[in-house]
């Protein structure tokens, strides 16, 4: 069909639903928009002749813009342009296309961000290539020890879970590449990351599985700044149950140390379900978790946050739980919220101070405060299950009951029973009995005034005055008459007690 053609049939629809609809358009507005279709016409198809004589005479340019993302305005923005017609409409540049246009140097830690800290973990080593960051993940079966006496034979990145922390800048060119070691295909999502359709990992619709044995390539520009995460998008309920989780930190680009965070910690929260005396997690579990972990550890396993008094301090958690969210307060302080996976708060005047921060699944979170109260303090999941070990949903409830010679009858056909569960789960840790092989104890850290009813998904974080480096410190030293104690007896009676 030709222009003339073309033209005429334009002509005739419009025509007839003037007909049809004459109180929506008037007859001058048609011709308008026939007038109209015929100019954009003719200038498409010249664009379309320039834009593929600009293409012959740049070859291998094009592929290699497209491998990080680089968009440009569309070509008949362009041609119009340039006959000196204004256009209507303009694409506009993708954020990865904005960043490549910058063209930043690869970004340094030190220099342009201060590091971050993975506590138990560890971070992606990587090299630089003309320009280009390039890290190698391996997802591969691995044996993974949550804590003394407990090891588990799962999935991870680079023998570890979660897999190591991608560490990068805002503006940086990165190639990875995925080897497959497990038994079965995957691929990598980039939770989060603003990016080209292609390298977004979804198995089936972007990209093909990576197969046994094989490496794939992922090219693309970090364009913004954030907390993002990792995980393969290829029977995710599976993938993903078995460990294979990462965090990604984006940091901006700052050479004003003062304007930085003091101290920047990752952890990402992760459940499983792992039957006591077994090694091997349930993926296909929805509700009976009975490990939850901060980055890949339970407590007593999970290290410390040190920081000096003073400090400015974030810590950033991402969720990778197959369907719980946590909740995790901070004892001692109040702090801000100042960002998620899809960006930064833009004022954080205006940020409310919390001491829980909620962390759904598949999102992450930043919270900032200062470090101005000395003292061990635990941080925690609030859902009172997530801080026990392997404990099992199923338990029989035994609060209260008045069991009397109950055991001692029991003993003549059952030697050495002993009822348990009577006062909560405390008696359960003090009873001496041996643990299954390859459990672990649901009591959690030993404290300076016993050990601790707090397992799971918890941790300390240590603020210090005077100390010189980030090395754990050890319990802290309180000052006298600074700890809740036993109340004399004249004590009570001058305040008015009677207990």
């Amino acid at each position: 069909m030709n222009i003339k053609h073309f033209a005429c049939f334009l002509i005739t629809v419009f025509l007839a639903t003037y007909i049809v609809n004459t109180n929506w358009f008037s007859l001058q507005a048609i011709i308008y928009h026939a007038q109209e279709g015929f100019v954009n016409l003719g200038l498409a198809r010249q664009s379309q002749i320039d834009t593929n004589e600009e293409h012959h005479s740049q070859t291998g340019k094009g592929d290699e813009e497209g491998r990080f993302g680089k968009v440009a305005a569309s070509p008949n923005s362009q041609n119009l342009t340039e006959r000196g017609i204004a256009p209507k409409y303009s694409e506009p540049l993708r954020p990865w296309a904005i960043a490549a246009k910058k063209n930043l140097p690869p970004g340094e830690p030190g220099k342009d961000f201060t590091p971050a800290v993975v506590p138990n973990g560890v971070k992606a080593e990587y090299k630089v290539i003309d320009g280009v960051k390039v890290f190698h993940l391996i997802a591969e079966p691995i044996e993974w020890e949550v804590a003394n006496g407990l090891v588990i034979h799962t999935w991870g990145y680079n023998g570890s879970v979660p897999g190591p922390l991608i560490e990068v800048a805002e503006g940086d060119k990165v190639r990875i590449f995925v080897t497959n070691k497990l038994p079965t295909h995957t691929t990598v999502h980039w939770h989060g990351v603003l990016l080209p359709c292609g390298m977004d990992g979804v198995a089936g619709l972007t990209q093909p599985g990576i197969p046994i044995g094989e490496t794939f390539r992922y090219e693309f520009i970090f364009p913004d700044s954030g907390t993002f995460m990792y995980h393969p998008h290829d029977d995710t309920m599976t993938q993903e149950g078995m460990g294979l989780t990462g965090m990604i930190l984006v940091h901006k680009r700052e050479s004003n140390p003062k304007k930085r965070p003091d101290r920047d910690f990752a952890i990402v929260l992760h459940e499983w379900t792992i039957e006591v005396g077994t090694s091997k997690p349930n993926p296909f579990e929805m509700t009976d978790f009975n490990l939850l972990t901060m980055n890949g550890k339970v407590m007593p396993a999970t290290e410390p946050l040190v920081a000096k008094l003073g400090d400015t301090v974030w810590i950033r958690y991402g969720n990778l739980s197959a369907m719980d969210h946590h909740p995790i307060h901070l004892h001692g302080y109040s702090f801000k919220i100042i960002g998620s996976d899809g960006g930064w708060a833009k004022d954080k005047s205006v940020l409310l101070p919390e001491t829980t921060v909620l962390v759904p699944t598949g999102a992450a979170k930043v919270i900032e405060f200062s470090a101005n109260n000395p003292g061990d303090w635990v941080f925690h999941c609030h859902m009172t299950h997530h801080i026990m070990n392997q404990m099992g949903h199923d338990l029989p409830n035994m609060i209260g009951m008045q069991i009397g010679d109950l055991d001692e009858k029991i003993r003549k056909l059952i030697p050495g029973y002993m009822t348990m569960g009577t006062t909560g789960m405390q008696d359960l840790t003090k009873t001496g009995m041996p643990i299954p092989p390859n459990s672990i104890p649901m009591l959690g850290l030993d404290g300076q005034f016993g050990q601790t009813v707090l397992g799971g998904m918890a941790n300390v974080l240590r603020v210090r005055e005077g100390i010189t480096t980030y090395e754990d410190p050890g319990p802290y030293h309180f000052p006298d008459g600074t700890v809740a104690e036993s109340a004399t007896k004249a004590e009570l009676k001058r305040n008015g007690i009677h207990p």
